[in-house]
């Protein structure tokens, strides 16, 4: 009997002088479906069984992809499947907030082996740089005590910290951090690590950690609605993350809200900083995270009053997130605590109608991403992992060039 299990990939292409995206192609099937035989991979990728298979040897040979123990389908020749090798690559995830400051290591299929963090001193980037450099430096080493190769499968720096970038601010506004955006950070870090480095706004990495390990994971079409410091939105469309022409896609917590004759950005109204301002907390309070989702499991009344009128808002989000983008799913994710994201979700239901209604779904309209204050490094790392190996129109060009 055959195997008939769907298979997501992209398409590859047979014409000549296009193995760049080819190999991102099988990669990427083999990332999403995870062991799959060369017959699987040529019938989901619509490459020829010959180019798949010098595909899979070059891959080998860079030690990216390796065979698995031969698996009998019925009455034929056994298959033998290949999968990633997740020593295959590392990448480096950094997220730079008001507070602190996150690193993790993750290996090519995007499991996290490092992780530390540490407090931001107040004074911005003069004094910030060097405490993110001292911490890069320690998440290398103690990966290379763990993998010995990993500095040479080493693909790059990804940064994420919270947008918009290029704005003209205030110079005091809290909700941008103005001083770093305007400080040399990636030429900073590229200096001080020899790696390339790539940004991006945190609700972009949060959406490409869904995308590389969460809810979004083989999902064409997805916005991840970012509820941190502030809100933003992650689009994935098309099976790729979506930037803008200046990296401020998504935005959203920037959308003005009018009630009463004024008008209010909505992450003045919705985000954790308007929960911290409603509780008296101080953000930098190292133990905020843990008594939030307390409070929010408890079903504290301060916490409730809050969740009542962030849901207003939020609801009328993801009204208009589905409206401009017809995802197939809107995913709430984000640094909140896991606890505070279920009441939220509860709360933003029924949602509103929308163009989203259909009898054909087949994923919920609405559903819950991480609710992990790492999920922002995670994603960050994901990048310089997505920018060697996922499939996109340039790599085809490369060939051309």
């Amino acid at each position: 009997m055959n195997d008939v299990r769907p298979i997501r990939a992209k398409s590859g292409t047979n014409h000549e002088g296009t193995s760049a995206h080819n190999r991102r192609v099988m990669i990427d099937a083999l990332r999403i479906n995870g062991e799959l035989s060369r017959a699987d991979l040529a019938r989901a990728t619509w490459l020829t069984k010959q180019t798949v298979s010098n595909i899979i040897e070059e891959l080998e040979r860079d030690g990216l992809v390796r065979s698995q123990e031969p698996v009998r389908k019925g009455r034929g020749q056994p298959s033998t499947p290949y999968g990633l090798v997740p020593e295959g690559a590392f990448a480096i995830g950094l997220q730079i907030d008001r507070h602190v400051t996150r690193a993790v290591a993750v290996d090519l299929i995007g499991s996290v082996l490092v992780r530390a963090e540490a407090g931001l001193p107040p004074g911005g980037p003069s004094t910030g740089a060097k405490v993110i450099l001292d911490l890069v430096a320690d998440v290398r080493s103690k990966l290379a005590g763990i993998v010995q190769q990993s500095e040479k499968r080493m693909v790059g720096l990804g940064v994420a910290m919270p947008g918009p970038f290029g704005v003209a601010g205030s110079g005091d506004d809290p909700w941008m951090m103005e001083a770093w955006q305007k400080f040399p950070l990636l030429e900073r870090l590229a200096a001080g690590t020899g790696l390339d480095v790539g940004l991006q706004n945190d609700a972009a990495a949060a959406a490409t950690a869904e995308r590389m390990v969460g809810a979004a994971h083989g999902v064409d079409h997805a916005v991840c609605l970012f509820v941190g410091y502030g809100i933003g939105a992650g689009l994935i469309l098309n099976g790729e993350l979506y930037r803008g022409s200046n990296g401020n896609a998504g935005e959203i917590g920037m959308a003005l809200l009018f009630a009463d004759g004024k008008s209010t950005p909505l992450e003045h109204r919705a985000s954790l900083a308007s929960l911290y301002q409603h509780l008296s907390a101080d953000p930098a309070d190292p133990h905020l995270h843990a008594r939030i989702n307390d409070l929010a499991s408890r079903g504290d009344p301060n916490i409730k009053t809050w969740i009542e009128a962030a849901a207003v808002d939020l609801r009328w989000s993801i009204h208009l997130i589905e409206t401009v983008f017809d995802p197939q799913t809107v995913i709430l994710c984000g640094s909140a605590p896991e606890a505070l994201v279920k009441r939220l979700i509860a709360a933003i239901g029924p949602l509103l109608p929308s163009i989203a209604e259909r009898p054909s779904r087949m994923l919920p309209r609405l559903q819950p991403g991480m609710a992990d204050p790492w999920s922002v490094a995670i994603g960050a790392a994901a990048g310089p992992i997505g920018r060697a190996f996922d499939p996109r129109f340039a790599a085809i060009l490369k060939d051309f060039l």
